[in-house]
């Protein structure tokens, strides 16, 4: 996500609140109200107010999709009963402007006054939603900006219905003010979504003195004790990969079962049920929580040029999701295994099961991966369904192959001094850190190569073409062997150790397969 490190950017994310209040002080944020008096219609009530510069007209707008979801939303369509007033209560006109736009003629106008029903359908990550028993709020489906002015500050303010007590949410709390929340800009109140309820919280953790919480909704019945350790154990091996805390507190916040999962820059949002972590498997939910948090380094922080700024009208669309969400897979068992919570063999089936949903998917013949990246927006995460299911794939499934090829040829090329790990703290210092931006293609390709230190053409064919891996090679840098005679479409590809590596293949194979 774009954001210049200024004062408001370091407070938010690093430094103590009182620089978030002194921003506000210094520019009247937009404030916002949300109500929600009779939850079983599922409808928000949401006002605005906010001071504005002279014009003949003021423009509003809602995102049309939530970063972390790529795909169009069409928020605008849930709103209804749109009122406008100015400072004296007079009723001003408006008009639909676009999809996603409302035009009001404030001509000599200096502060105005919105409000409106938001109307939630669907339970989901993406998607705000309110019933007799929750609620949950996806900002960008919520909150209007005035056109060009993503950079105002914000004051959100949370009404509960009346037998709840309870928000969970990674924006700062405003001192003094019940369930009031500050946001610097529109690009942080986007990416902080709130849930509201009667909720439970977990005892949290500190990792290098900064606090970790879990907070949830309807959590069932599981250990929650070891759950907090693994969790804490998870942080500690993400985090001293990279080398770098980037925030000053992270949340956790469980939003019910079954509603996917997106990543924010100090919190996530997954979905959890407690009572169905024996069918999922534990592991299995460890996994989801890893890819999430690890995501607030690759894709938030580390992540491709054209993800920040973001076109909140149209998407961003880029060629590199197989880095942000592809290579995200691959360092969910890395990051567990470092941590103990997972044993070799069930870190060897891990990438069996991603080379096997590869190649047996005759849409590896028709799409790159690169296409499979850009073209999410109409295909879908996980390619086209129906009748042209067949002709794509998925990077969330090819992605952690060619991450695992990668991470095994820098450990060869360079007599396993140096890993796909080096590439990710350099992307982040280099891009993130220094200059605050993101990263090209060209970019991307030029700091994998000099990690490695020499050329990697043929592993960069397999990004940009339907060029058949060379699995047989790379595994055997690890010393493993694979069986690639399996029938593709009907059996699955073995993984296991030679019989007799190499002395540099047996250190390769400790140093990957233990996380180090």
């Amino acid at each position: 996500m774009y954001f210049k490190k200024t004062n408001r950017w370091l407070c938010m994310l690093a430094a103590h609140c009182l620089v978030t209040v002194a921003i506000a002080q210094q520019s009247v944020p937009v404030r916002f109200t949300v109500s929600m008096p009779e939850p079983a219609n599922h409808t928000f009530h949401v006002t605005m107010d906010w001071q504005v510069v002279e014009g003949d007209t003021t423009r509003l707008k809602l995102p049309d999709w939530q970063p972390g979801y790529y795909q169009l939303m069409d928020y605008a369509s849930n709103v209804d009963k749109l009122v406008v007033q100015d400072g004296n209560g007079r009723v001003l006109p408006w008009v639909k402007s676009g999809k996603n736009g409302w035009a009001i003629a404030a001509k000599g106008i200096r502060s105005l006054h919105v409000e409106y029903d938001v109307k939630t359908t669907r339970k989901f990550v993406a998607a705000s939603y309110l019933d007799e028993e929750h609620a949950y709020l996806t900002p960008g489906s919520l909150f209007m900006h005035e056109a060009g002015k993503l950079k105002t500050p914000s004051e959100v303010t949370i009404k509960p219905f009346s037998s709840w007590n309870r928000v969970a949410t990674g924006l700062d709390a405003v001192p003094g003010k019940a369930f009031t929340y500050i946001a610097p800009d529109f690009d942080i109140l986007y990416d902080s979504p709130l849930l509201v309820g009667n909720l439970e919280e977990l005892p949290g953790f500190k990792v290098k003195g900064i606090p970790h919480r879990f907070i949830g909704y309807k959590l069932g019945d599981f250990d929650r004790a070891k759950l907090m350790s693994d969790i804490q154990k998870i942080v500690e091996k993400a985090s001293s990969l990279i080398g770098d805390i980037p925030y000053k507190h992270y949340t956790f916040i469980a939003i019910g079962p079954g509603q996917g999962g997106i990543e924010h820059l100090n919190s996530t949002t997954i979905s959890f049920s407690g009572d169905q972590l024996a069918a999922r498997g534990w592991n299995g939910m460890l996994g989801f929580i890893t890819h999430e948090y690890f995501h607030h380094y690759n894709v938030k922080r580390i992540r491709p040029i054209e993800l920040g700024p973001f076109d909140y009208d149209k998407g961003s669309k880029t060629n590199m999701l197989w880095v942000s969400e592809g290579l995200t897979v691959y360092y969910e068992p890395l990051i567990m295994r470092a941590a103990g919570l997972m044993g070799e063999q069930e870190f060897l089936d891990f990438f069996k099961k991603q080379i096997t949903n590869v190649e047996t998917k005759p849409g590896r013949l028709f799409q790159t991966l690169a296409q499979a990246s850009a073209e999410t927006w109409s295909d879908g995460p996980f390619g086209r369904t129906g009748d042209a299911v067949n002709k794509t794939i998925s990077y969330y499934q090819k992605g952690p192959v060619v991450g695992l090829l990668f991470d095994l040829a820098i450990r060869y090329e360079t007599r396993n001094k140096r890993s796909l790990d080096d590439v990710m703290r350099q992307l982040y210092q280099d891009f993130y850190i220094k200059e605050d931006r993101g990263f090209t293609e060209e970019e991307l390709r030029a700091t994998i190569e000099s990690v490695a230190g020499r050329k990697l053409d043929e592993l960069f064919s397999y990004i940009y073409t339907t060029t058949e891996p060379d699995y047989k090679k790379y595994l055997g840098y690890a010393g493993l062997e694979i069986d690639v005679t399996t029938e593709k479409h009907y059996g699955t590809f073995e993984i296991r150790k030679k019989s007799s590596p190499s002395a540099l293949e047996r250190e390769i194979f400790r140093s990957w397969s233990r996380g180090e």
